[in-house]
């Protein structure tokens, strides 16, 4: 059930809060700071029993370690002793007290899940309202309606509004039994959600048969807060939660006259800075250029005849231009999207690899390409009987793998970016001269990589930016592999000044419909980039401008990267910004929780005071 927040009632002496609207920028004294709760003379009485009970602690221990030293009974107490312990245990009576009172109460503290409301009308009533008309992360993501769409959805509220809650309540035993049935084999784990018809309680369940059959906590692992109806059947079975990855933004991107904020989802740090750096120097040298030069997704399945000779044969009919219409339209008929573009194939002996190139609007387009070429196929097995379909992928589009026929033919979105980096830019904003970064580029990018065997390597590190943003946007993040081939170009420009910098990308693989990009999240950065979901006035439009938005923000990333490496600055920001100072594994204090994290730090130190004073007696 839901707790609501009740309203505080605001007392005279209180400075009046003006409310904040909508879209409003909170000001500093609309939000409560965590040194109010402290006072001055709390924090002054605090630091002086801490100075008090290291002093007195040194003090005794330094005693004590004489006394043995000399054999003097430890019992036997000066006055300046005495005191000293006396003071010691004033300070730890007060330690404790302030910091432990806190501490032992959050854990007989009961949850959440422990409260109950005796009124049951007023808990129907309190949920009657609280109900929310549609997903949290939706609700987040704004949208204009037009008046005529207004109405209906006024009518579609009220009677989501009037059902009733659920009535039927899980008790903490039956969901035991099923996850001691989970655990012994008698339920399939990945028919929990079919069979409770509950996905959330279905992971809930999966999760803690997890942990009992393999003996590790997911502690850490986020199970609440995630919606996991929009992913059953489409994005990820079996889920027992989600991973938390931090979304930064980089911006603005000036490309084609436009001005875009580019989210990026990574855990590698001085990524987002650096691609941020990277647009401030296109940005104030005039932004950038894009260029798309193809847009088509590729399915190649392989076929196999009784001999070499009638594979030959299928390839020439295939190839022939008379033929070409006759496919389409079998082709044509999966999707209202869906267009064929063209057919090649490859032999290899009596095998034949035929290699469909497809138009596919704002989606991707793997599963469009997959269901026209099995159109062709079934097409081509009337007048090819004795046509053998081995699979309908051969690895000759290629998905997902590095491959020569990518890099020279496309796949996806083939787009080039070019920006003219000013003198003064290079110089001010990325640290560095035009030919230091010339000679680089030619030197690291291209002959490097070529000594290197790279297969469309040609760049800095252009996968880091595509994967941030496949990551951010809800794509597919292994066709990371392909989507990343670009080869970045420098020279240097305008009798030797300025710098021109190009990146050519072939093969960028994006769509803004389907698979992950319709999850809450990844929908809000693709609004973000005014891409969100498929384009009404012209089909494929919203997935082109994003494949521009990859090609610009890899141009920002090579720019920043290639400047840092030629002014030397790469270890030294790396050493700054990508490096944790923390030792997670013996520091689990919880941040936020300062009672918890300074009662750790109090017993560290008192285990490193015990351990000097036990060193100075061993070496006596």
């Amino acid at each position: 059930m839901d707790v609501r927040r009740r309203p505080v009632k605001q007392e005279s002496h209180h400075r009046p809060v003006k409310p904040a609207t909508a879209g409003e920028v909170l000001k500093p004294h609309n939000q409560s700071k965590p040194s109010d709760a402290i006072s001055t003379q709390l924090y002054l009485t605090n630091g002086l029993f801490f100075t008090m009970f290291f002093s007195v602690m040194y003090f005794l221990l330094h005693r004590w370690r004489e006394k043995i030293r000399n054999s003097v009974p430890l019992h036997v107490l000066t006055l300046s002793e005495l005191a000293a312990v006396v003071s010691l245990i004033a300070s730890v009576v007060y330690l404790v007290g302030f910091f432990g009172i806190d501490f032992v109460q959050s854990i007989f503290r009961p949850s959440p899940d422990s409260w109950q409301i005796e009124d049951d009308n007023t808990e129907q009533m309190m949920m009657d309202e609280d109900k929310p008309v549609k997903p949290c992360g939706q609700a987040l993501i704004p949208r204009i309606m037009p008046p005529a769409e207004v109405s209906q959805a006024t009518e579609m509220i009220t009677l989501q509004m009037k059902k009733p809650p659920p009535t039927v309540e899980h008790t903490t035993e039956e969901d035991e039994e099923i996850v001691k049935m989970v655990v012994a084999g008698s339920v399939p784990s990945y028919a929990l959600e079919a069979k409770l018809g509950d996905c959330k309680r279905a992971a809930a369940i999966r999760r803690e048969a997890l942990q009992r059959m393999t003996g590790k906590s997911l502690y850490g692992l986020p199970l609440e807060g995630f919606d996991y109806e929009s992913i059953l059947g489409q994005c990820c079975e079996m889920p027992v939660g989600y991973v938390q990855i931090p979304v930064g933004i980089a911006g603005p991107l000036l490309l084609n006259g436009a001005e875009f904020w580019v989210p990026m989802a990574t855990t590698e740090g001085c990524l987002v800075a650096s691609t941020n750096r990277g647009c401030k120097a296109i940005y104030v040298s005039g932004g950038a250029t894009c260029i798309l030069l193809k847009d088509g997704m590729t399915r190649a399945p392989v076929v196999r005849f009784g001999n070499a000779k009638r594979a030959a044969e299928l390839k020439r009919f295939l190839e022939d231009p008379l033929n070409f219409d006759t496919l389409a339209v079998v082709f044509n008929k999966s999707s209202r999207f869906g267009r064929l573009q063209s057919v090649k194939c490859a032999i290899a002996g009596k095998n034949l690899y035929i290699r469909f190139c497809c138009a596919t609007g704002d989606a991707m387009g793997m599963n469009m390409v997959s269901k026209g070429v099995q159109n062709v196929l079934d097409f081509l097995q009337d007048d090819f009987p004795d046509m053998d379909v081995m699979g309908i992928s051969g690895n000759f589009c290629a998905d997902k793998k590095p491959a020569a026929v990518n890099w020279i033919e496309g796949r996806g979105k083939s787009v080039v970016c070019e920006a003219v980096i000013k003198e003064e830019v290079v110089q001010k904003v990325l640290k560095t001269t035009v030919p230091a970064l010339v000679e680089l580029n030619m030197l690291k990018n291209l002959t490097g990589s070529a000594m290197a065997g790279a297969l469309g390597g040609f760049n800095a590190h252009a996968s880091n930016i595509v994967s941030a943003v496949y990551l951010a946007t809800g794509q597919d993040p292994a066709q990371n592999v392909e989507s990343s081939h670009c080869i970045t170009m420098m020279e240097a420009v305008n009798g030797g000044k300025d710098l021109h910098i190009s990146v050519t990308m072939p093969s960028i693989e994006v769509g803004t419909v389907g698979g992950g990009t319709q999850l809450a999240s990844q929908s809000a950065c693709l609004n973000l980039l005014g891409v969100k979901g498929a384009s009404k006035g012209e089909p494929g439009s919203n997935s082109r401008v994003l494949a521009t938005i990859v090609a610009g923000s890899v141009l920002a990333g090579e720019l920043s990267l290639m400047s840092a490496i030629s002014a030397g600055q790469l270890v030294k920001s790396h050493m700054k910004y990508n490096r944790s100072t923390r030792d997670m594994s013996k520091w689990p204090c919880e941040f936020g929780s300062v009672s918890k994290c300074m009662y750790k730090g109090f017993v560290f130190v008192e285990v490193v005071l015990v351990r000097w004073w036990c060193e100075g007696i061993r070496i006596q």
